[in-house]
């Protein structure tokens, strides 16, 4: 247990922690080493706000025991709960600068819970550009763009004992080779020990394992190729997190699924102010399969 409890910041040689006004410079250290921290994105009452709409998304009748884990794909689809960081203009600034225009369409979003002794998230990228087959499912659709991938509320905050999210620093360059005494999986969505079976990696003796620490109004951005995972919760305190991201509007992704009763009706729902950020929407089916 302690080897994560003992994880403290990490002293860098370059600077990974931005303001809302820094953005330009938070854009080269996302294009340099693949991650940055945008602080104090939300206030403290839309942290609180927020929390509950995850709660209302994913766990509504709050029956995850301990250990236990759950996401909703597409949470922005729960309702006004999530809409609130559509109007939310420090949020909105920061992708409308990630994306380069102010024509957005909602591309993915998602809300986790991780109950009190959940166990770690393995490492892995969520980018599906490696390969140029028919895509398998509907994340291998969807996760193909440019954009970057993680734009990520931990609500709770980032911590290691907590759960806490963990990058490889410099691992979303192109043809990145893994970590030292690493090989990567064949499909290169993750990696695995020299030696040992082709699975992905849960450990956390990994040379550039970055434990980013945030509080919970600050926003945590990384780069659609970056490696990350996540620690075990060891602590007393449900984690809870969450994102929206975006994609330009002129990126079109003509999906082989119907959009699910749940988009349609939130496309349905959404006030008008907002739709100006669904031309193209494309929901997510987990079920489908090429």
């Amino acid at each position: 247990m302690k080897e994560y409890l003992e994880i403290q910041k990490p002293e860098l040689s370059y600077t990974y922690e931005f303001g809302i006004d820094q953005l330009s410079l938070m854009s080269e250290c996302l294009e340099a080493h693949g991650f940055a921290i945008i602080k104090d994105v939300l206030s403290p009452e839309l942290v609180d706000s927020l929390k509950q709409a995850v709660f209302d998304g994913t766990d509504p009748k709050r029956e995850l025991k301990p250990g236990e884990s759950r996401t909703r794909h597409a949470w922005v689809e729960s309702g006004p709960g999530a809409w609130q960081l559509l109007e939310h203009a420090p949020f909105m600034k920061i992708h409308r600068h990630l994306i380069g225009t102010e024509e957005m369409t909602v591309h993915r979003s998602a809300a986790i819970i991780r109950m009190p002794g959940s166990q770690p998230v393995s490492w892995h990228t969520d980018w599906c550009g490696f390969s140029t087959d028919t895509p398998k499912n509907s994340g291998d659709v969807l996760n193909r763009g440019l954009w970057p991938s993680g734009k990520w509320f931990y609500l709770t905050g980032s911590r290691p004992e907590h759960g806490g999210l963990c990058v490889i620093e410099d691992s979303h360059v192109e043809n990145w080779k893994g970590p030292e005494g690493f090989k990567m999986t064949g499909d290169r969505r993750s990696f695995y020990k020299e030696g040992e079976a082709e699975k992905a990696y849960v450990g956390f003796d990994i040379p550039g394992l970055v434990p980013l620490f945030t509080n919970p109004g600050d926003m945590i951005v990384f780069a659609h190729r970056t490696y990350h995972g996540a620690f075990p919760n060891q602590i007393d305190e449900i984690r809870l997190s969450c994102a929206i991201g975006f994609r330009s509007r002129d990126h079109h992704i003509d999906i082989p699924w119907e959009i699910p009763e749940e988009g349609k009706q939130f496309l349905a729902d959404l006030p008008p102010q907002f739709h100006q950020y669904t031309q193209g929407y494309t929901s997510i089916d987990l079920a489908w399969r090429g």
